[in-house]
């Protein structure tokens, strides 16, 4: 599978210029990639403020990914702030070249900054199939908890999208290599750069992982466009040679 990861500044609470900033971008790949990704709510910087920004699953951004995806023939994904039933969410979509969308909301919310308190945590564990990859949906904060994604479902690629402020960088440099190591699995991360509207820093640090904790791509901090190529069956080779996943622990997490 190969894979463009976009690192971007973002302009807060404004989502045409969002918008805008990453269609240049999309349309700045030249060659055929199976699959695009975003950062963290990519249309508005991770807000507090729910209200002024969130949209609605048939809103002009989920319009907007949904066009960039037949146009590029190519599954886009990142996270948005989506409104629904009256509860906020911080929902992960992934949008098929067909247009087909599945979305994953955010399971852990970041109460050191309130998101608890504005927006609904998700319940389920969302694993899309798409190209026959299994792709295990995560956001941000996920990654601190790795319970929740163990790979019981055998899936192949973990996915986070991200806000991840530099002061916090060697964890999370830290805790992508542990998620793809225990779970015998890719693992790509992909982060914003630059100032947010409360002047927290973010360098990026984007990157790519293999299934034995190697790097395809090395975190990054440059404001850029990154594309790597992944190989599903020399991952499966490894499992058949190390199967450390037959050994895991039975466990039921309870929401």
């Amino acid at each position: 599978m190969k894979i463009a990861l976009i690192q971007s500044d973002l302009y807060w609470e404004d989502i045409p210029a969002n918008r805008k900033n990453f269609e240049s971008k999309i349309n700045q790949i030249d060659s055929q990639v199976n699959l695009i990704v975003l950062p963290e709510m990519f249309s508005t910087g991770f807000t507090m403020n729910p209200s002024a920004v969130a949209e609605t699953m048939q809103g002009e951004t989920v319009l907007w990914m949904k066009e960039m995806a037949k146009k590029k023939n190519s599954a886009l994904t990142g996270s948005l702030v989506i409104t629904e039933n009256g509860n906020y969410y911080n929902r992960m979509f992934f949008v098929f070249p067909s247009g087909e969308i599945q979305h994953y909301d955010k399971r852990h919310l970041f109460s050191l900054a309130g998101e608890d308190k504005f927006y609904t945590a998700g319940t389920e564990k969302v694993i899309v199939n798409y190209l026959d990859w299994k792709i295990c949906l995560q956001v941000c904060y996920d990654l601190r908890f790795p319970v929740f994604v163990r790979n019981v479902e055998n899936y192949d690629l973990l996915l986070y999208v991200a806000n991840w402020p530099k002061v916090r960088t060697n964890a999370w440099d830290a805790l992508l290599k542990a998620r793809a190591i225990e779970n015998l699995s890719y693992v790509v991360g992909v982060n914003r750069v630059g100032l947010d509207h409360h002047n927290y820093e973010h360098t990026g640090h984007s990157q790519v992982i293999d299934f034995l904790g190697n790097y395809i791509l090395e975190p990054q901090e440059t404001e850029d466009i990154f594309v790597v190529d992944l190989d599903k069956n020399e991952m499966l080779e490894t499992r058949k040679k190390l199967d450390f996943l037959s050994d895991k622990d039975v466990f039921e997490i309870k929401i």
